[in-house]
């Protein structure tokens, strides 16, 4: 046999299980696993120093870790290996955007130029990079206009994420309503938003400005009809907090709250101490001080250091 196929035969099974296993990384990574994806991808970029998939995955993973200044460098090699991809300019742009918020306001000054410079390219290179705006609309808005923040440069990119999504334009120019305490213009923007595309994120805005501005049974009405619309098991809790929070709607809240409950998963986020705690609130209000101590001391009975509940307690206690 040729020594050359031979040695490539039993070069094969290697090859074979590098692959399978850079196939693992890929998977854990995809179920957010990113201890045991991290080694493997680091080894691999030790045989393949020049792969830009493994370092975007290893620079993803430093950011999900916060470690913004590993997640920079991956990223600001990859840039200066492929200039003309805006995905590599965006996450660039946003870890260094993320560092900022991490350290002293002098120091992130100097990080200022260099996040807009990042984000902006990322927008001129890909005219349909909906991240890339949302970043830039969040830089002009909350950046002091001394620094070169800008309300009217957030709406222009507001603007043109609506001519890429309707409702990400919608839920931009209501974001920017928000931020610039116009609550009138924000819920117009938030109901068309809704309007066009009804997700359960369109009404989540919605109702949540109508808790900021203390508009309770604006904000559960919305979520009503979310639930009605989405039938998510978490918008009964959502009902229920408002419900415990503002003092309205009480059988509402506690009908929803036991709805919860009934259909509760761990896939539902809240945990059930908190609609215990709820219901607590909610029979307080309603001056039934006995239900209200049997719900309460239901919240607390997991052991956990619920420092809300225990100050719940006091109030109950105190009736």
């Amino acid at each position: 046999m040729n020594k050359n196929i031979l040695f490539l035969l039993l070069l094969f099974p290697l090859f074979a299980a590098a692959q399978n296993n850079y196939q693992q990384a890929e998977e854990y990574f995809k179920q957010e696993k990113f201890s045991k994806a991290k080694p493997i991808f680091e080894n691999y970029l030790k045989q393949n120093p020049g792969d830009k998939k493994t370092r975007e995955y290893l620079g993803d993973i430093a950011a999900y870790q916060k470690d913004w200044d590993a997640s920079i460098s991956y990223y600001k090699d990859l840039v200066k290996d492929e200039e003309s991809n805006a995905n590599y300019h965006f996450k660039y742009g946003g870890a260094m955007g993320m560092k900022a918020m991490s350290i002293s306001k002098i120091r992130a000054i100097t990080y200022i130029g260099d996040i807009k410079y990042e984000l902006e390219q990322a927008a001129k290179l890909d005219s349909k990079h909906i991240e890339a705006r949302w970043a830039l609309i969040e830089f002009y808005i909350q950046l002091p206009g001394i620094f070169g923040g800008s309300e009217d440069k957030a709406i222009d990119y507001a603007n043109e994420l609506g001519e890429i999504s309707k409702v990400d334009g919608y839920l931009a120019n209501g974001y920017i309503a928000e931020y610039s305490d116009r609550p009138k213009d924000a819920e117009r923007y938030y109901k068309k938003a809704i309007e066009v595309g009804g997700s359960p994120h369109t009404y989540e805005k919605l109702s949540g400005l109508y808790e900021k501005n203390n508009q309770p049974k604006e904000a559960i009405a919305t979520t009503s009809e979310s639930l009605k619309k989405h039938k998510r098991n978490q918008l009964n809790y959502q009902i229920g907090k408002i419900a415990a929070q503002y003092n309205v709607e009480p059988e509402y809240g506690i009908e929803c709250l036991s709805e919860y409950l009934a259909n509760y998963s761990i896939k539902d986020g809240v945990p059930k101490d908190w609609a215990y705690y709820r219901l607590a609130q909610i029979y307080k209000n309603l001056g039934k001080k006995e239900i209200a101590l049997t719900w309460i001391n239901k919240a607390l009975i997991g052991g956990i250091d619920f420092k809300e509940a225990q100050k719940e307690k006091s109030l109950i206690l105190a009736m």
